[in-house]
């Protein structure tokens, strides 16, 4: 017990680290070749403090004789501060290329996109090269990320002062944008979508870039360098974020809480499109419509060692215990046992720990939750990295459907949310069950056999026989395969739809594997059209036939906008 209880402290405490990274090197890299900004002294100043505050020492240079593979090693992140021209030789890009590409950061400041034009990769990396610019004036800066460590610190809108560069194309298809300006603020913005600030991965590295960060003035702001710091942190792999692109999400919450009802005692305040948790336990959710395959995203951020919870895959209903015992919680909980802490399936399923350890980032910073459910899978994704991957088996329980939610555990635990948003599926993805999970069925049994999946089976299978599986819907599916074994002569499946009498979507032959505990995979593709649910229906000679360990129904994913 004392050896027990000493592990789960150690483990407690590896989550409750303090977040201060260790030490760390910035290359700041301000060479021009073109038009020489007279910021460049007051940008370097400023990531020269803002690296004394923050445990990170900072060496400026305008040599690209310091882009050598040994050299950059021994950054974090480069800064291309308004860099302009052409600016290394192919041997120093290629240098920087790899050093990138290999797990390094680079970031781009303003003019740092009117730079190396004959190089493909640094479009890439950059994001857009610049195209031009109106006379300096003030404009509003949309926040499309409120999560991101250089963005979190920002309102919905920021009204400041630039230069505002067009670019020649626009990032967004392979960005996360971040910032974005809104064109009817200021005169001279030619793109209609007018993306100013982005992140992307970059092979196992990190890509930052910002067009703002024209004017001296702009290094003194406080808005601008807690900006340039989180980027810094970000490039440099110390703080997490999902800079993933992202396209065809529609808003479920952002400021506005309309859809949604409280279920059970507690709130959450809503300002500054954040819900913020009070009382408990209660349970927020979007009552305005179920749910099939979807991704879902949301921003969190918990104060101290506070618990809280999305959960997905349950009815409507007024009690939150409801969503407890129906459906399923992704847990948000700086401690407690593995299967209950963030990123568990919440009692089922515990989190790969060591993904989530490398991307959480800790109590009082944000992070982003991707759940991506399809069928009766749920994987979890953490500031873009996944850290879980749970199927339900539980015939009682069923993500094919249902409402999603937000907990508000008790008045100790401190939670916020922002940005909840949602991109449905139509008949998406891989459809994996258990055998014995039937619904209904006609002379099969559940057979036990120790090498199967969970030690059971779908078994005493003979001629005739059929297993209906309500959870399974057959819309779009494109192929069947089981996990079969048979110690007799085998037989065929025939996979229908709605009945085991319905549409015929295809059939699979089921050979004799020598043993009722010897498995091997059969597949098939579906060829027919219908949208009821999965029935199997078995035919073959005399005796018992084979048995079923697992299934598996793929489909077609799109998006329904």
């Amino acid at each position: 017990m004392i050896h027990e209880l000493l592990s789960l402290v150690l483990a407690v405490a590896s989550l409750t680290a303090p977040s201060a990274a260790p030490a760390y090197q910035v290359l700041v890299f301000s060479k021009t070749a073109g038009f020489r900004h007279d910021s460049i002294p007051a940008g370097i100043q400023a990531i020269r403090e803002l690296g004394a505050a923050n445990n990170f020492t900072v060496t400026a240079t305008e040599d690209g004789g310091a882009f050598t593979g040994a050299n950059l090693a021994g950054y974090k992140a480069v800064v291309f501060l308004n860099t302009t021209g052409d600016v290394l030789n192919d041997t120093q890009q290629a240098a920087f290329q790899s050093y990138v590409d290999s797990g390094g950061g680079y970031l781009g400041v303003h003019a740092a996109a009117d730079t190396e034009y004959g190089w493909p990769y640094y479009e890439k990396l950059a994001g857009a090269w610049f195209k031009g610019h109106p006379a300096i004036q003030q404009a509003s800066v949309r926040t499309e990320n409120r999560a991101h460590p250089a963005t979190a610190h920002l309102g919905p809108a920021w009204t400041r002062t630039d230069e505002w560069y067009n670019y020649r194309t626009n990032p967004r298809p392979s960005v996360r944008v971040l910032q974005s300006l809104d064109e009817s603020s200021y005169s001279g913005g030619d793109m209609g979508d007018h993306p100013i600030t982005w992140c992307h991965p970059q092979g196992q590295g990190h890509a930052f870039y910002t067009g703002l960060g024209h004017t001296i003035e702009s290094y003194a702001d406080p808005a601008f360098r807690d900006e340039l710091l989180g980027g810094i942190r970000y490039a440099a792999g110390v703080a997490k974020a999902d800079c993933r692109p992202e396209a065809g999400y529609t808003t479920l919450y952002n400021g506005s809480t309309s859809g949604w009802s409280q279920a059970g005692p507690g709130s959450f305040a809503n300002a500054d499109a954040t819900l913020s948790s009070q009382g408990g336990m209660g349970l927020l959710w979007y009552s305005a419509k179920e749910l099939g395959s979807y991704s879902l995203k949301l921003d969190w951020k918990l104060t101290g060692d506070s618990n809280s919870g999305v959960f997905v895959g349950f009815p409507a209903s007024s009690d939150p215990q409801s969503a407890i015992d129906n459906g399923y919680e992704v847990q948000i909980d700086a401690t407690d046992t593995p299967d209950r802490t963030t990123g568990a399936i919440y009692g089922f399923k515990a989190a790969d720990q060591a993904a989530r350890d490398a991307a959480l980032n800790p109590p009082g910073e944000w992070n982003t939750y991707e759940l991506l459910v399809e069928g009766e899978r749920l994987q979890v994704f953490l500031n873009g990295i996944k850290i879980n991957d749970f199927t339900n088996t539980d015939p009682r329980r069923s993500l094919r459907q249902g409402h999603v939610g937000i907990q508000n555990h008790s008045a100790s635990d401190q939670v916020a949310f922002r940005n909840i948003r949602i991109k449905e599926l139509t008949g998406g993805g891989t459809v994996t069950v258990e055998g014995e999970s039937y619904t209904s069925g006609s002379g099969v049994q559940v057979a036990t056999h120790t090498p199967a999946s969970g030690g059971k089976t779908l078994g005493y299978v003979d001629n005739g026989d059929w297993a209906g599986y309500s959870q399974v819907g057959t819309a779009g599916a494109t192929r069947f395969s089981a996990r079969i074994s048979s110690g007799g002569a085998g037989g065929t499946i025939q996979v229908r739809s709605g009945s085991a009498t319905g549409t015929l979507l295809g059939s699979v032959a089921v050979p004799s594997t020598g043993g009722w505990e010897t498995f091997q995979n059969v597949s098939t593709t579906l060829t027919g059209s219908a949208a009821g649910p999965l029935f199997l229906v078995f035919t073959g000679g005399s005796g018992s036939l084979f048995d079923i360990d697992t299934l598996a129904l793929e489909s077609s994913a799109t998006p329904t906008f």
